[in-house]
Formats: structure tokens, sequence, C-alpha cells
């Protein structure tokens, strides 16, 4: 008897923990709340160094030359982040009225500014690279075989909303379009 009932006790605790399908919390506008991808401190290079991995594998799919990571067009990019979630929208003018030239000479970067991408979200990096693919704009800026540099920063805030920018640069004189 003793047994039967361990075994229905087992049985009840393992039902118990299948449980159905969760239920998406809910907005005040009803709409689904944001899954909250949480960002640690110290991953920096970890995330960096996967934004470029994935970038070169989708620059080598299109014939495109690979880019190396740039430490001054990353201090950019994180600058412009931040400065992004201070203004509390995103587009391409810091609060001082910069542009993304502006941020690359001012970060000591010697080569041309080939193009930026920008987005507010609370996706992944990852998800927001194949929203930027999607993108004929965002994907070009990705993709040009002028770019030769990448930076990429982010900046999340305590709600969890993620500010992200990708800057490419190129340090070759014969970059086409500085901003294609």
């Amino acid at each position: 008897m003793r047994r039967h009932f361990g075994f229905a006790v087992l049985a009840l605790m393992a039902l118990s923990a299948c449980g159905g399908p969760s239920i998406p919390q809910l907005g005040p506008d009803g709409k689904p709340l944001p899954k909250i991808y949480n960002i640690r401190p110290g991953q920096s290079a970890t995330l960096q160094f996967r934004m470029l991995d994935s970038v070169n594998n989708l620059r080598e799919a299109a014939g495109a030359p690979p880019l190396e990571l740039n430490s001054q067009l990353n201090a950019a990019a994180a600058t412009h982040a931040q400065d992004m979630s201070l203004q509390n929208r995103p587009w391409h003018f810091g609060s001082d009225g910069s542009s993304p030239i502006d941020r690359i000479r001012r970060v000591g970067y010697a080569g041309q500014l080939v193009g930026e991408n920008i987005s507010e979200t609370y996706e992944t990096e990852l998800e927001t690279l194949a929203a930027w693919m999607d993108d004929e704009n965002t994907r070009r800026v990705i993709l040009s075989p002028d770019a030769t540099d990448l930076g990429f920063s982010w900046f999340q805030e305590a709600n969890g909303k993620i500010w992200w920018t990708l800057v490419t640069g190129s340090n070759r004189s014969f970059a086409t379009n500085p901003l294609s």
C-alpha cells in the first residue's frame, strides 16, 4: 500500500511540474509584455564577438570581406546607445546635434564612416541583427563591401529596454559613399 501511495505522490509531482503552456503577462494596453533579455556585467566582449562572427558569416555568404572589431567604433557606438536612451528615441543624431561622422571623429577613428544601424528593443543582439537584415538600408550597412571595421555596443535601461548601435567604417582610402 505504501508503495502505491509513493508512486501516486511521485506521479502527481511529475504532473504538476509539467504544467500547461504559460500564459503571457499582458500590459495595460492588452498586449503581451516583452521578455526581458538581461545583459549581465562582463558580457561586453562575448556579445561584441558574437555580433562580429554573425556579421562576418552574413558577409561571407554575400561575398563581402570580413570586418574587424574596432575599439574606437565600439566607443562611438556605446556613447550613442546611451545618448539615445537619454533622449528616449532611436535616431542618428546625438543630443548635442552630433552625427555618426562626428562621433567616430571624437573617438579618434581615422577611417571613413560606412554606416550606422540603431535599434530600440527588448530583443537579443542576434534578433536585432536579423531585423536589420530584413531592411534594405540597414542590410546595406552590414554588407557594404567598403566596410573594414565594426563597432557594436548597447545601453540597457533598468526596465530591460536595450538601445543597440552598430557602426561600420572603412580604413581604406577608396570608400565610395560614407553614408550608404
